[in-house]
């Protein structure tokens, strides 16, 4: 029986009706799909809201127009559910991975996380994607019965393996993870509840993460231009921008620059999204999937990126790695970020009862792998703001973070 508003699905989507089910099985309910229970759950969640006030690439103290992180995931999840409409996949399932992307993230953006995974190098180290799943599946604490969101097992899979396999087919690590190995979290809950490490994910998870991509790119640009850590004149080294500053100078010549940016970052989404339908549908059509298992089991990805645009997606990256994040500004913050990290680490490290009670409790007697874990889970879960807060309140100095 379709619920309420059920969208036509490809054969190659993800089925609610077919879900692999939890880790701790419950009853379903008759008003919401599986997926869509999951979404709910995750912004219901604490670790949502505090996306809020968590770094994208500015701290929180630049100003209230740049993106956060909890910005930035609504502008995936609007995306992700544009490809996954005119793909014919589950939205609600493409909208909770969305969602849950960047859970796992620290304060001060990739500079907390490197900071983490230097702090946590003795230790398994630090990896976002797996601290995600340490959130949902471990620390939220909602639920009397489990820890955790208890979501499905193709929003988990999704969450974990978005960027592609995490395994070959011999079982040595893959990817991202090839030299350092596969976080422990990761691999600990996959002998609970396995998740196909060697597989690639559904094509509503690839739809995510495309769009994670796209939003990155296009709201970048958007950022740096109006912080003025590039110009218009400097974007336009890019081929592919140039071409669309000149649409945009066609059709609205003298136009101010605030619209002018805004002309420009619309078109860039456009481009991207439409790009991506047309790619990732030619690709389904040749491989002409039966079942989401289907495109797992391709070998390759099905959602993509055209040559051609794949190309301007990493020309961009290249241009705003130079001119954005490695801008003399950011960098400067973002050294004042990793010092006030890596001395919380260090001062939690050594006296745990400096953390709430709700974090020490149970550390006495452990080993020190166990308590710098502890420690690196209440640090991910900090805000910007609450990080420079504990800074303040255990030393004499706090970086002003300007």
């Amino acid at each position: 029986m379709r619920l309420n508003g059920e969208r036509w699905r490809a054969p190659y989507a993800c089925d609610p009706a077919a879900s692999r089910g939890r880790l701790h099985p419950e009853e379903p309910s008759p008003t919401r799909s599986p997926f869509q229970r999951d979404r709910d759950r995750i912004i219901h969640s604490s670790a949502f809201r505090r996306l809020k006030h968590k770094t994208q690439v500015f701290v929180h103290h630049e100003g209230d127009h740049y993106r956060t992180r909890l910005t930035h995931t609504l502008e995936v999840s609007q995306i992700a559910r544009a490809l996954a409409r005119s793909l014919g996949l589950d939205e609600d399932l493409a909208e909770a991975l969305a969602l849950s992307h960047d859970l796992g993230h620290t304060p001060f953006g990739h500079t907390g996380e490197d900071a983490l995974d230097e702090c946590m190098a003795a230790f398994g180290g630090f990896d976002h994607n797996a601290q995600a799943l340490r959130v949902v599946t471990r620390l939220e604490r909602r639920y009397a019965a489990y820890d955790g969101l208890n979501l499905s097992w193709e929003t988990l899979e999704g969450l974990v393996k978005h960027n592609g396999p995490l395994l070959d087919a011999d079982g040595q690590p893959a990817g991202r993870y090839a030299e350092k190995g596969v976080p422990l979290a990761i691999l600990e809950y996959n002998t609970a509840h396995g998740l196909c490490l060697a597989t690639h994910t559904s094509a509503e998870a690839q739809a995510a993460a495309l769009a994670d991509d796209i939003a990155y790119d296009a709201h970048d640009i958007d950022d740096g231009l109006r912080a003025g850590l590039f110009s218009m004149e400097d974007l336009a080294a890019v081929p592919f921008m140039k071409a669309l500053l000149a649409e945009v100078d066609a059709r609205y010549p003298g136009l101010e620059d605030t619209r002018r940016i805004h002309e420009l970052v619309r078109r860039v989404i456009t481009r991207f999204v439409e790009d991506a339908i047309a790619e990732s549908a030619r690709r389904l059509e040749k491989l002409s999937p039966a079942d989401a298992d289907a495109v797992r089991q391709a070998g390759t990805p099905t959602v993509g990126f055209s040559e051609p645009i794949a190309a301007a997606d990493a020309t961009i990256k290249t241009f705003l790695f130079a001119h954005m994040y490695r801008h003399p500004e950011v960098v400067a913050v973002r050294r004042d970020a990793d010092a006030i990290l890596r001395d919380l680490f260090r001062r939690f490290c050594a006296e745990p009862d400096a953390m709430p009670d709700e974090w020490r409790r149970g550390l006495t007697g452990a080993d020190e792998a166990r308590r710098a874990r502890r420690v690196a889970d209440y640090i991910a879960g900090m805000t910007d703001r609450y990080a420079v807060l504990e800074h303040r309140r255990l030393f004499d100095v706090t970086p002003e973070l300007r």
